[in-house]
């Protein structure tokens, strides 16, 4: 598998990213998690407009998904081609609602579900292209998923946003590649069910047995440095700092 970090940036974009967007390729398929604040044009970068086979949003806060509003305007008023076909999105219970009530000015409340074929999330394993899916519950206030994606004998383990929970442990065990929010700093924030900070993060990894820690969904007010100190505190591999248009083999 191919990951691409299309943003990174938490809460809302940095100068240097977008919000959280992560392009996951394997034979041909291009599968996107989540598209938030400024991700679109970024993942121009990447690929075409029109090349993403698949989406699943973790959750419905607007640097996760907000970008699919724009996105809907590139699918259904396409110049060129006429509208483009629908394709799988995936995310929790009323993500559909949540986009046209976000939008607001659409032709009628059926014409995003013209371009995307919205599909509600479970705690589920299912196949999406050429990958392996298992979703699982993790905590933060709104219904929110952890994604576990597997192929060819590998495995990506994306946190989406959450609090400390056992969950997100037995979702990410034996990772190859760990993507896990650390939005928080150690003795700084302390709220829960919300977000992670770094040595979180890490005891995550640590109690997972994961290869290689990847921090993302820092906030632009939080120090990365500090993050990726604290987890490596705690857990003994590889701990990186996710970075706008870094690629990844996984």
């Amino acid at each position: 598998m191919k990951l691409t970090v299309v943003g990174c940036s938490g809460s809302f974009p940095s100068a240097e990213s977008a919000c959280s967007s992560y392009l996951v390729e394997a034979d041909g398929f291009r599968l996107l998690l989540d598209m938030g604040n400024g991700a679109l044009g970024e993942l121009q970068r990447h690929c075409g407009l029109y090349d993403l086979d698949a989406v699943m949003l973790s959750h419905l806060h607007p640097d996760h998904c907000i970008d699919m509003c724009a996105y809907f305007v590139a699918r259904y008023y396409r110049f060129d081609g006429g509208r483009a076909d629908a394709i799988p999105v995936y995310g929790p219970e009323g993500t559909e609602r949540r986009l046209l009530r976000a939008y607001d000015d659409v032709p009628d409340d059926t014409c995003m579900g013209e371009v995307f074929d919205f599909r509600t999330l479970t705690p589920a394993t299912f196949t999406v292209g050429p990958f392996t899916v298992r979703t699982a519950r993790v905590r933060h206030p709104v219904e929110a998923f952890g994604f576990r994606i597997e192929h060819g004998g590998r495995t990506l383990v994306y946190s989406g946003d959450t609090g400390p929970c056992q969950a997100l442990t037995e979702l990410a065990a034996g990772a190859d590649l760990f993507l896990c929010e650390a939005a928080f700093t150690h003795g700084k924030e302390d709220i829960p069910d919300l977000h992670l900070n770094g040595r979180q993060a890490g005891e995550h990894a640590r109690a997972a047995g994961v290869r290689t820690l990847l921090l993302t969904h820092i906030p632009p007010w939080t120090d990365p440095q500090v993050n990726q100190r604290d987890a490596q505190e705690v857990f003994d591999g590889p701990v990186e700092l996710a970075k706008a248009g870094a690629v990844y083999e996984v």
